[in-house]
């Protein structure tokens, strides 16, 4: 059918996506995937079997506007306990349709038309085209290309009095970068004494490896007074299909949040919300997840060292980054189309984590796949 209405579109440039050209030459091509950050196993039966419970048991409806009581009251003695910052469970956390929800009802409800909004580049590619749907100014600052650190000089550079959030990323998707305390004491002095709103995306908290700690800007009291943060029980779980995940913020930040979020989807799935609230009474169902993926990490470096990529250190997340540019010239859109085509292994190319999609000479790796995946991927990728 042909519109009878021409739409004036608020994401002009935006069409169709290298993620979704990945997707559909992979079907094609039967390509094994190492692509999507999403796990290819199940999660634990018993967190099945609690949900099952939870809608037997008449869970069905919709779930207070701010997320199930029990999972909000878990929820903030779990932050607790872990970073030593109190979130009221009435009034400072609110369970959210998806980290995705998330971020869009924290930028939404904060950030004005001519704000500006400093981010990271490579990012998650939500970050700009929300902050532009608000009537603001994404403003990116690269990391750097040899170990993704940021340059807090550049963004002492880049803030002004527009300036009104700026988005972090620990650990970060795609580079398996983690904040650092260096990381912290910059961010602390440049916004110290300012109104600027710090977005932490925290969605691999509990995906640290080596023994580090993740940076929660819950850690931090003078942070923690001026940020929003977004966490992912997907991410968690095993279960990112699930699209629950939860937010904290001091009262005053939370209230505007809400206002959004009840008039996106009001609330969360409620059987959901009360098998996360059961699955959270034991604390070992996320502190193992490190030592899970580190392995996961470890094999997969290790089915790699003898092909002729160079790995980049992953300190954090599913990804770890893998250098091509020594041995191929092709941009990375192109190594990856043809990784699919001629070797049926899907990844993604760092490029498409960029506004400018500028060739960077490396390719983003999963490592959220069970052994078997991560063996035979290896082995394709070793043939290359």
């Amino acid at each position: 059918m042909k519109s009878a209405i021409s739409p004036l579109s608020k994401l002009p440039d935006v069409g169709t996506t290298i993620f979704t050209v990945i997707g559909q030459l992979s079907a094609e091509h039967n390509a094994l995937n190492l692509s999507q950050g999403a796990p290819n196993f199940s999660c634990q039966p018993s967190l099945i079997d609690a949900v099952s419970k939870a809608m037997r048991n008449g869970h069905n409806q919709y779930a207070p506007m701010s997320g199930v009581a029990a999972l909000r009251h878990a929820l903030s003695a779990k932050v607790e306990a872990l970073y030593g910052c109190h979130y009221d469970a009435d009034s400072e956390v609110t369970v959210i349709a998806s980290a995705s929800e998330g971020l869009y009802s924290a930028i939404s409800a904060l950030v004005h038309p001519g704000d500006e909004v400093i981010y990271f580049e490579p990012a998650f590619d939500s970050y700009a085209p929300i902050v532009r749907l608000q009537g603001a100014t994404p403003v990116a600052i690269g990391l750097s290309l040899e170990d993704f650190s940021i340059d807090w000089n550049e963004v002492a550079s880049a803030i002004n009095n527009k300036t009104r959030m700026i988005i972090i990323n620990s650990p970060h998707n795609p580079t398996g970068a983690i904040f650092t305390a260096v990381d912290i004491e910059r961010l602390t002095a440049l916004t110290r004494d300012t109104d600027i709103v710090i977005l932490s995306d925290e969605v691999y908290e509990h995906v640290v490896f080596d023994g580090q700690r993740h940076e929660s800007m819950a850690c931090h009291p003078q942070l923690a007074e001026r940020s929003v943060i977004v966490s992912s029980f997907g991410k968690t779980y095993h279960v990112t299909g699930w699209r629950v995940g939860y937010c904290l913020a001091p009262v005053e930040l939370m209230d505007e949040i809400r206002k959004v979020h009840q008039f996106m989807v009001f609330s969360a799935d409620t059987p959901m919300q009360v098998a996360f609230a059961e699955a959270l009474a034991d604390p070992q169902s996320y502190l193992g997840l490190a030592d899970f993926y580190q392995q996961k990490r470890d094999l997969l470096a290790t089915a790699l060292s003898g092909s002729r990529f160079e790995l980049l250190p992953s300190h954090g997340s599913f990804f770890m980054l893998a250098r091509f540019s020594q041995f191929s010239s092709l941009t990375d859109d192109a190594f990856v189309l043809s990784l699919i085509r001629d070797h049926q292994i899907a990844t993604i190319p760092l490029s498409a984590f960029y506004s400018h999609n500028s060739p960077t000479g490396l390719i983003r790796l999963s490592f959220a796949k069970d052994d078997e995946t991560l063996y035979e991927g290896a082995r394709r990728l070793c043939r290359v």
